[in-house]
């Protein structure tokens, strides 16, 4: 089952939690902001399933040069999923760190609004920037292509659920599991909060490498990007960033300042 197929399959559940957050938290809602995130939502879904139709042959013909042959059983799908979830937060965690993955990743963030609607703000951008680059060890260990796609997409249907301000912190679970609570901070540009907390499902993987921090009662989440918002246009959202990137590639002198330019810290408008 592809990636995009579980998450259609899932849509009517997602859907629902929707609706019943506006219904009882109406103030986290913007009406056009939620329209720009389904539009930026579906465009991703084209994108993501082109590039894949495109690639999975690729990914198949790589397969055959993996160090072992893993089998589908309960037990490697276990593994699967902790290993792609350990990429996860190495991707993310790029995502933020190098400008050339912040390109596609900025539209995720360029909203102050967070609601359930907020996952589907994704960009076209991401299977042009490399986002399946980081599944390949999976490929490469054993693990089938389709296996490792569909582990993703549930990876990726776990955090629909942590976009919420409807729900405030769960006890033991934050200490092991990725949490609305931990997200909101991920969400934040307080400067206290800034690229932090990048784990998909979970947060062990921040806590292991330096960059957990618990969401505090008397610094409240203020939501969206350093720098210019691209306001709910999602075009602007997908494309804004990319070209500021190439500005500053063709003002850069030398090589130094060209990779900085693509592979440094993001900067912004």
């Amino acid at each position: 089952m592809s990636v995009e197929l579980i998450l259609i399959a899932l849509s009517p559940i997602f859907l629902l939690f929707m609706v019943a957050e506006y219904l009882k938290y109406r103030h986290f809602y913007e009406v056009k902001d939620s329209l720009s995130n389904m539009a930026l939502g579906a465009s991703y879904q084209v994108s993501d399933t082109l590039i894949l139709f495109l690639l999975m042959p690729a990914f198949i013909w790589l397969h055959q040069f993996s160090l072992f042959e893993i089998p589908f059983t309960g037990w490697t799908l276990l593994i699967g999923f902790i290993i792609q979830d350990f990429l996860y937060y190495w991707f993310h965690r790029a995502s933020h760190f190098i400008h050339w993955f912040w390109v596609a990743h900025v539209a995720h963030h360029s909203s102050t609004k967070l609601n359930f609607s907020t996952a589907f703000r994704q960009s076209v951008l991401y299977p042009i920037t490399g986002m399946w680059l980081f599944w390949l060890p999976m490929i490469l260990v054993g693990f089938e292509p389709t296996m490792v796609f569909a582990i993703v997409a549930l990876n990726l249907a776990f955090q629909f659920f942590i976009h919420t301000q409807a729900v405030g912190k769960l006890g033991w679970i934050e200490k092991v599991f990725n949490t609305p609570s931990h997200h909101r901070v991920h969400h934040s540009t307080n400067r206290e909060y800034i690229d932090k907390n990048f784990a998909g499902i979970l947060i062990i993987w921040d806590k292991m490498f330096g960059t957990f921090i618990e969401e505090k009662d008397d610094v409240p989440c203020k939501f969206g990007i350093v720098g210019v918002l691209p306001g709910n246009n999602p075009i602007k959202a997908n494309i804004d960033q990319g070209l500021h990137m190439l500005r500053k590639l063709k003002q850069a002198k030398g090589w130094q300042q060209k990779r900085a330019a693509l592979f440094g810290y993001p900067t912004h408008e």
